[in-house]
């Protein structure tokens, strides 16, 4: 069983509560195009990075600087705000099938927070003039 935790920095922003309906959700993750098809898994020991962008939208930047982006099927509360999250895998792969954890760090305390599922892996790059082009 491989654990793995990441962890990346807080923003100083007050958490925003996610709209009711997900219809009306936009997430804050910059521009990119698709360019190719979604996959249902992407190889752990290729994750080189993650970007949290909301409570929804992580993308995963992996060798060779690819980046997949996915788009979690509901809010998962305080994402977005912590920034952090961690996962257990059974495989060497990370899938649409596998529920990932916030890591909360209320009071000081890091803790295991909500669990949220996770969508498919698509591939994306960075729109031309994105905040995270070339990074």
């Amino acid at each position: 069983m491989k654990h793995t935790v990441l962890l990346l920095p807080a923003l100083a922003l007050a958490a925003c509560s996610p709209p009711a309906d997900r219809a009306e959700f936009v997430s804050k993750a910059p521009a990119a195009k698709i360019v190719g098809e979604p996959v249902s898994c992407i190889t752990t020991s290729t994750i080189r990075d993650t970007k949290v962008h909301d409570d929804r939208t992580i993308d995963f930047i992996t060798t060779g600087s690819r980046i997949y982006r996915n788009t979690l099927p509901g809010t998962c509360p305080r994402l977005g705000f912590e920034e952090g999250f961690t996962y257990t895998v059974h495989t060497s792969r990370l899938c649409d099938t596998d529920i990932i954890y916030v890591l909360d760090r209320t009071a000081g305390d890091l803790r295991r927070g909500a669990g949220c599922g996770l969508g498919k892996f698509v591939p994306v790059e960075y729109a031309e003039g994105s905040a995270l082009q070339g990074s």
